[in-house]
């Protein structure tokens, strides 16, 4: 299907609003509060197409390994990055819609390459932050190369793998019918970061696993952990004695699913690979 042939009615009729401000000044960090305000429940940032809190469609543009990059990703040049945004909303077929940009012609840009209609409301930094609070922010992204993206962290820890991410929760008192809501961000460093990467040490993926071989029943003993950097994550490999009669292909499994889920979920790191291998059996008295 050509992408002329996703750009339906139905995306024409999506009421487009904006979140106009310089970089750096907050604007990622009250997305969700304006959005709530307006009754919005997608959010287009940086190349990510977000549906209250999760990430449904896109790859997000801070990725990218330079500026010139970030800037073409967050205006969708490329066909198959359209592609994706345009067959989500066609899924999902929103009501309305919140761009985020640096310029109104930024968000009028990324609305034409998405086949959006015409901006019809545009809210800017100034609207909703104080010059200290956007001052404020812009050092901290001069300082500190920190960016933040309004999706909870275990959300794009597959695309930040290795990145120092926190999360970073913020209790706001508006919402939709004015009720408290609580809203969570993520705080990354960008590859282009002059800061540059951040890892975890290995001693944390060591006591993670035998913490949870220690609350797996049939697991007896952890006799050696390995970790590696690889790729994008972290390989794994493990040495355990186990339980006679252990069920050793389901158990095994089972370990591992929770292990994978646990790490990924605490480190915001991806296992690339995880190999359990069994060394010995414990045959009890």
């Amino acid at each position: 299907m050509l992408l002329r042939d996703l750009l339906t009615k139905d995306n024409k009729k999506i009421k487009v609003y904006a979140f106009v401000g310089p970089s750096g000044t907050g604007k990622s960090y009250r997305a969700q509060m304006v959005a709530s305000e307006k009754n919005i429940s997608f959010i287009i940032d940086d190349g990510l197409l977000i549906k209250e809190n999760e990430v449904i469609a896109g790859e997000s543009a801070k990725k990218a390994p330079t500026k010139i990059e970030t800037v073409k990703h967050a205006l969708f040049y490329e066909d198959d990055e359209k592609k994706e945004i345009v067959e989500a909303l066609k899924k999902y077929k929103p009501n309305s819609i919140l761009i985020l940009g640096t310029s109104d012609g930024m968000v009028k840009k990324i609305a034409n390459n998405l086949g959006l209609p015409e901006i019809s409301e545009t809210t800017y930094i100034s609207d909703v932050a104080t010059q200290e609070e956007m001052e404020t922010a812009r050092r901290i992204r001069v300082t500190e190369g920190k960016h933040v993206i309004p999706v909870p962290t275990f959300e794009i820890k597959k695309d930040f793998s290795g990145y120092l991410l926190d999360p970073l929760q913020i209790f706001k008192s508006k919402g939709k019918g004015n009720q408290p809501y609580i809203s969570e961000k993520s705080i990354i460093r960008p590859t282009f970061s002059y800061l540059g990467k951040f890892t975890i040490s290995d001693t944390v993926f060591r006591q993670i696993l035998e913490f949870l071989a220690d609350k797996t029943e049939g697991i007896y003993k952890v006799q050696k952990i390995r970790v590696d950097s690889f790729g994008e994550g972290v390989k794994l490999y493990m040495e355990v004695t186990v339980v006679y009669g252990f069920n050793l292909i389901e158990g095994i499994k089972l370990f591992k699913d929770k292990s994978r889920k646990e790490i990924e979920k605490l480190t915001a790191m991806n296992i690339e690979e995880f190999d359990v291998v069994v060394r010995n059996v414990y045959v009890p008295e």
